[in-house]
């Protein structure tokens, strides 16, 4: 099956509203238009969104139950009371609890931290994944990061134990709550915060009521620090009043890009700012991961997305993350070095046990798919590593567009990943299947399923049934979202630059996507790549002239005639010298 074609999704012009942007924030027409489709129509707004600034922040006491959460740390601080960080594998998790631990050791904390096992203990705080952790550290309070919410019996479990848990997390909590001193989460709602606060009540932030709602747990990890070093400052605690929280936020844009959370509101003013810290961190830790990973000054959202961020995953994945939290802890360069290059090793072995299963996956699909029955795919197999089947999941959805699940295993019991589409819902999808699965849990768009191996095909044949009836045909065919039609002469580097102001992008603010109509090819396609896999076309317009690259083109059916062309323009700098790109998403004949 070769990849569908998308189904194109031009946003209409607003040009009212883009007149009045035009006038009172001096940009373009087009990045006007670009503001609107973000959801930005008043002039304030824009002006917030293209010129984030820490201020702009919002009082970590508005948070649910941060106050009580200061009011404990501080009691075990004063009791000299040890505690324990428990946090999770990815990099959300490692990043939350290093920041955590930085911050508490630094004034004056007893801090431990302990990371679960993806294989031995499963995710979040399970029952035993608690108990090992109190063995190796028998503590009287847990704080629980990027985990939590919904672990009623591991939390009743270590009260009876004499132990008090604070959770900070941004997952779905359970009803009921479990039983912590604090639970921190965004999802609880936003109102008044609770006695304990800050010693005077917080200011509304610029902009109006916040929302916390899209904060991981990385995100989380720095509110809490700056409730802590609020609560020292009005304590007088020394080195408080000097105390700089901007170098923590390497860490943060860390955690929160690899969390694909959307890039917006706070999650835009941490990444913003923390890329900056991020391309001068004096950390020997992301020193010697950026260097592994070749990353350069020019670090952005993509080079953590898919250059240091799978490598920080990549220990916790297919074994511990205890890896990657030493290498960010790390202060001796030599030692530093030596974790990042066991990291890029695992993350090469990573890649090939991905590889291995999602060859396998394809080739089981394609073997047997219909695309007018079947509506999802389920595939499993023993041995497959339940520490790739995610991604595996998301690479099959791409070239298939079907809600996926993909199981694997070494028992009686498999446990599987999966990724949907627009317009599915995986939660509750899986509600219907409960009968047929040990336990399952998620969202809409991800979700995971634990399920004995006999199991799996009336799964399988359940979800296709379900999708069938949810879905239509034309819902098989991904969107294609477009910001404007352009000329091509207004695609100017000077353009492009202005329009670099929407960055950080990312989840919730996507790259700049537009049409350009009325072209044809100057002369012949060029094939680039080690397999002739890609292509680079010269394109006119009659006015103007542009480059355009198609990565993995298909072999047949590159443009003919006159053509409207879907693109994401881009900066190309080779050699000093900077010239408009277009990256090919796709093309049509012209209308």
């Amino acid at each position: 099956m070769t990849s569908p074609k998308f189904r194109w999704a031009l946003t209409p012009p607003q040009p009212l509203l883009v007149d009045v942007l035009v006038r009172e924030t001096r940009v373009s027409p087009l990045l006007a238009q670009c503001l609107l489709n973000r959801g930005l129509s008043t002039p304030a707004d824009c002006g917030r969104f293209l010129d984030p600034r820490l201020r702009q922040l919002a009082d970590p006491f508005l948070l649910p139950n941060m106050g009580r959460a200061i009011d404990r740390l501080y009691q075990a601080r004063e009791r000299g009371e040890r505690l324990v960080i428990f946090g999770d594998y990815d990099v959300d998790g490692v990043t939350s609890t290093a920041l955590l631990t930085e911050v508490l050791r630094h004034f004056g904390w007893q801090v431990e931290h302990y990371l679960p096992h993806r294989m031995d203990e499963g995710y979040g705080l399970s029952r035993e994944a608690a108990a090992n952790c109190l063995e190796k550290f028998p503590v009287t309070l847990l704080l629980a990061v990027d985990c939590g919410s919904t672990a009623v019996a591991s939390i009743a479990w270590l009260r009876g134990r004499g132990v008090e848990v604070i959770v900070l997390d941004h997952h779905q909590v359970s009803d009921p709550l479990p039983d912590a001193v604090a639970l921190v989460n965004p999802q609880l709602g936003f109102g008044v915060p609770p006695s304990g606060g800050s010693a005077s009540a917080p200011e509304p932030p610029e902009g109006g009521t916040p929302n916390f709602r899209e904060l991981c747990s990385a995100g989380l990890a720095f509110k809490l620090a700056h409730a802590l070093v609020k609560r020292a400052r009005d304590l007088s605690l020394p080195g408080a009043a000097e105390f700089d929280l901007r170098p923590l936020l390497d860490l943060v844009a860390l955690g929160t890009i690899a969390d694909l959370v959307p890039l917006t509101g706070e999650n835009r003013i941490l990444v913003a700012v923390g890329l900056e810290r991020l391309r001068d961190t004096q950390r020997p830790g992301l020193l010697a991961l950026k260097k592994i990973a070749q990353v350069g000054e020019d670090l952005g959202t993509y080079e953590v997305g898919f250059q240091l961020a799978p490598r920080l995953n990549a220990a916790g994945r297919l074994e511990n993350a205890a890896e990657a939290l030493e290498l960010v802890l790390a202060t001796d360069p030599a030692v530093a070095e030596r974790l990042a290059r066991t990291l890029d090793t695992r993350n090469r072995d990573r890649q090939a046990v991905e590889r291995g299963i999602l060859e396998d996956v394809v080739g089981a699909v394609r073997a047997r798919f219909d695309p007018l029955r079947d509506y999802a795919i389920v595939e499993g197999q023993l041995l497959w590593h339940i520490g790739v089947v995610g991604i595996v999941a998301s690479r099959v959805l791409q070239q298939f567009y079907r809600p996926t699940f993909i199981l694997g295993g070494d028992s009686a019991e498999w446990r599987g990943s999966g990724r949907s589409i627009a317009g599915f819902d995986l939660a509750a999808a899986l509600r219907e299947c409960d009968d047929l699965l040990v336990k399952h849990g998620g969202h809409a768009m991800a979700a995971g399923v634990t399920i004995h191996p006999d199991k799996v095909e009336a799964f399988r044949e359940r979800l296709n049934a379900i999708a069938r009836r949810t879905l239509r045909p034309e819902d098989l065919v991904p969107f294609l979202r477009l910001d404007a039609t352009v000329a091509l002469a207004e695609l100017t580097v000077a353009r492009l630059d202005e329009l670099a102001r929407l960055a950080p992008m990312g989840q919730g603010n996507p790259a700049v996507q537009v049409v350009v109509a009325n072209l044809q090819q100057q002369r012949p396609a060029q094939r680039m790549g080690r397999e002739q896999q890609h292509a680079k076309l010269f394109l006119t317009d009659g006015a103007a002239t542009a480059e355009a690259v198609w990565w993995n083109a298909p072999k047949e059916g590159l443009p003919t005639g006159r053509f409207q062309l879907a693109c994401t323009p881009q900066i190309n700098d080779y050699n000093g010298r900077r010239t408009v790109q277009l990256k090919v998403l796709d093309w049509r004949a012209a209308e």
